[in-house]
């Protein structure tokens, strides 16, 4: 039987969160939360907004009130926030379509006016010429210091990371809230009054219930509780058999991923199990990003403690395989899996030789990280355990890294 050699906590997450290279793998539960008090169908509050960068354009005034029969999107930024900026474009796109068709776009900063002010003369990304100001002059966008805004939108509704739009309809009530990315069905809809708010309202419902049961899944996952965790995914799954909504397809996919990694992380090496995982390893080849997730996934069950058999053999031929076509950005981030994935089978040599590699791919204070985690596995290699030692089982386990 393969061994697998569990190695230090902070390794790994070094490797999640420093090596990640613009890439999100997050995981974990959230703390439950009290009952929002803005949700779809809700009067939208008032808006008493501080600053308006633009107003002397005259394009939009302030908006203190929700007109009826215009429509508004509230959109929630940051200046530290990468999704939020890469969301601007999209804002403009959208204005200058609707523009004559009653939408306005708020933007909402509760940093200081300093702050946002910073930024606006800088060149927007991947815009040579344009500023940040120049950018955004096509809505509206507004800075609201002493976080009124927020609180009224993004806590009552229970929001809790950033871009986030809420979506004000005609009569002025919370049609949709999401990612600015992802409003341009329901702003169209609304806009040509077919936008079904109940429909969205059950969807919404839905997705809460689905993360509160993740949480449970979490919880009992994390003590090891197997069966029980499983038993709440197969409960979930049947409240969304039968839904042919894209949200509903892609929640019925990755819980039928998490209910197998759980089976996985259990002991569960049944051909039922090791099919499906052969099957999701074949599906990922020719794409380097899935690969890297894919191999991600497995890895965290190792790090549980999970024997994988051969399929750890085979994922590692499978990433190696698709690195070189891989963006650049992600590259680092694959030779770290490879690292880690030989280091849990104590080959170390072959894991060093992948970290240096990563080293190579990395810059600045990425690469110091790299470095760093290169000098872990080479203590880790000498605590005792021979590098490229065959895979048997022996009486002694082997020694874990603190």
């Amino acid at each position: 039987m393969t061994r697998f050699l569990t190695l230090p906590v902070s390794w790994t997450r070094k490797a999640l969160l420093g090596a990640a290279c613009g890439a999100a793998f997050l995981a974990g539960g959230v703390a439950a939360q009290a009952e929002p008090t803005l949700t779809i169908g809700s009067k939208a509050p008032a808006l008493d907004i501080e600053h308006y960068i633009h107003e002397e354009l005259g394009k939009f005034g302030p908006v203190t009130k929700f007109e009826e029969g215009k429509i508004y999107v509230v959109e929630f930024w940051a200046t530290w926030c990468g999704p939020c900026i890469q969301s601007m474009p999209h804002l403009v796109e959208l204005q200058e379509r609707y523009r004559d068709q009653g939408v306005q776009i708020v933007s909402i900063s509760d940093e200081d006016l300093e702050t946002v002010e910073g930024i606006l003369e800088r060149d927007y990304p991947g815009k040579e010429g344009v500023t940040f100001a120049e950018l955004t002059s096509a809505y509206t966008l507004t800075v609201d210091p002493d976080g009124s805004s927020t609180d009224d939108y993004m806590r009552a509704a229970n929001q809790n990371g950033i871009p986030a739009a809420f979506l004000v309809g005609k009569t002025g009530v919370i049609e949709w809230i999401g990612h600015p990315m992802s409003i341009d069905e329901p702003l169209e809809q609304v806009i040509e009054g077919t936008w079904d708010r109940e429909a969205f309202k059950e969807q919404m419902a839905r997705q809460e219930r689905l993360e509160e049961a993740m949480q449970k899944v979490n919880r009992l996952a994390g003590e090891g509780n197997f069966d029980d965790a499983i038993k709440v995914i197969d409960k979930v799954l049947e409240e969304f058999e039968g839904a042919d909504d894209e949200m509903s397809q892609s929640v019925r996919q990755q819980l039928t991923q998490f209910k197998y990694g759980l089976r996985l992380d259990s002991g569960d090496l049944s051909e039922d199990v090791m099919t499906y995982f052969r099957g999701q390893l074949k599906e990922a080849k020719g794409n380097p990003q899935a690969m890297a997730q894919f191999s991600y996934g497995l890895m965290s069950s190792i790090q549980q403690g999970a024997e994988v058999g051969k399929l750890a053999d085979e994922t590692l031929v499978a990433l190696n395989a698709e690195i070189e076509g891989a963006d650049p950005q992600i590259q680092p981030l694959m030779h770290v899996l490879v690292a880690q994935m030989n280091a849990s089978l104590e080959r170390f040599d072959a894991a060093m030789e992948a970290q240096k590699k990563a080293i190579e791919k990395s810059e600045g204070r990425q690469k110091e990280r790299m470095e760093g985690m290169l000098e872990e596995l080479q203590e880790l290699a000498g605590q005792g355990a021979t590098a490229e030692e065959p895979a048997e089982e022996k009486e002694d386990s082997p020694e874990e890294g603190e």
